[in-house]
């Protein structure tokens, strides 16, 4: 397999997947089929390709973040690789627990001297193995990485949906392995979950990791603005596709301009929402009027954090001035509470909309509430939620 002849950069596979998935047995695959086009594989197997591991650099992170160490390695082994000048293609195959977005930030990190691992190598795809007979198990897991004993360390809180909803959401490719473990119902359930949390990625099934090479070396499937937008969940509210609606996932926004009354939207959030897999949004809480709250749920995993002041709560003088910002706020804005406002996109499969609106909407402020003055709501109504850390909120908006 030779680069295409367009191309002057040594393009870039990133391999992720959970313990088990079947990375590596892809990775012998791969190196199977090279051999029976003219590439040496024991020349791959014996190590004289200058293979390079980092293992020990690579679970050197906190909270799966990639280190400083990994990024300065992965420019200095990569950057060997491609000048060499020998090889088509290169494959990172990251550890069983590694996030795939800080691995391709690293091809876009500049050193000292001005120089991007970018100006050399192009990243071609991003690929994630799924391992199709646990994930069903594993997505409503409400485990941790230190409970599996696969944490990188004691400040790693991930839990193993958090990993699994990372790996799935920056593919381009992913691969379902082990499929024949599973019968026709589990595939269905499998693939309407997957394809709710990335509608756009190539799902590829396979058996032993077993896939022609053509469906995933030389794809250009990846686009650097693209993986900038993630995550690509969002991109199923434009339209529903044949697939999708195959595995009947559905989503709708659920969108309102009353806040929520903290108690009760608090108990909404400890109740199960029938059918949904996938919910994120903005919600608004009547004992902290200026904050915009932020919700994050997938598989049985839920958060709550504050995402910051709405700019409603901003004075206009401090407001950005260019016109792509202004207009981004005004779409959102409406009187007479500005852009304060809840805004929650649901996915999931065979949901009641109706029935998950009114439970929404039975945590809103009623009429009677409403009309009690604003500055008695957060002495009035009580307020189970965490206290909002403002001193992080305001390092992370400087």
């Amino acid at each position: 397999m030779s680069l295409p002849a367009s191309s002057q950069t040594l393009p870039v596979a990133v391999l992720s997947g959970f313990l088990g998935a079947g990375k590596t047995t892809l990775l012998h695959v791969i190196v199977n089929d090279m051999s029976e086009i003219n590439i040496d594989a024991a020349l791959l197997s014996s190590g004289d390709a200058q293979l390079s591991k980092t293992e020990e650099k690579m679970v050197e992170m906190s909270n799966g973040c990639i280190c400083c160490t990994l990024r300065e390695d992965l420019l200095l082994e990569v950057g060997k690789l491609a000048r060499d000048g020998r090889f088509d293609y290169l494959i990172i195959e990251s550890t069983g627990v590694s996030e795939p977005m800080p691995v391709a930030e690293t091809f876009t990190f500049t050193d000292e001297q001005g120089r991007s691992l970018g100006d050399i190598a192009r990243i071609d795809a991003m690929i994630t193995v799924v391992d199709g007979y646990h994930f069903l198990r594993d997505i409503s897991s409400v485990e941790s990485l230190q409970d599996r004993r696969q944490a990188v360390g004691e400040e790693d809180e991930r839990t193993i949906v958090d990993l699994l909803v990372d790996q799935i959401d920056f593919a381009n490719i992913i691969l379902l392995n082990k499929i024949d473990m599973l019968d026709d119902e589990e595939k269905r359930r499998v693939h309407a979950i997957i394809r709710s949390l990335n509608p756009q990625a190539r799902i590829i099934e396979t058996q032993n990791s077993e896939v022609p090479l053509n469906e995933i070396l030389h794809t250009g499937l990846y686009d650097l603005a693209q993986a900038e937008k993630k995550p690509g969940w969002l991109d199923s509210l434009v339209e529903h596709t044949p697939e999708t609606i195959e595995y009947g996932i559905n989503n709708f926004v659920y969108e309102r301009r009353r806040p929520f009354h903290p108690e009760r939207f608090y108990q909404v959030l400890e109740r199960e929402w029938p059918g949904v897999i996938r919910s994120k949004g903005i919600f608004w809480l009547a004992t902290r009027l200026p904050l915009a709250g932020y919700w994050s749920q997938a598989g049985s995993i839920c958060r709550n954090q504050c995402l910051g002041y709405f700019w409603a709560a901003i004075p206009q003088d401090e407001w950005p001035e260019d016109k792509e910002s202004l207009a981004g706020i005004m779409r959102n804005w409406k009187e007479p509470n500005g852009d304060c406002r809840q805004e929650m996109v649901l996915i999931g499969t065979d949901m009641d909309r109706i029935a998950l609106t009114e439970m929404l909407d039975a945590a809103l402020l009623t009429d009677a509430e409403m009309a009690m003055p604003k500055e008695t709501w957060a002495q009035k109504f009580r307020d189970p939620f965490p206290e909002w850390n403002m001193k992080v909120l305001s390092s992370s908006m400087a």
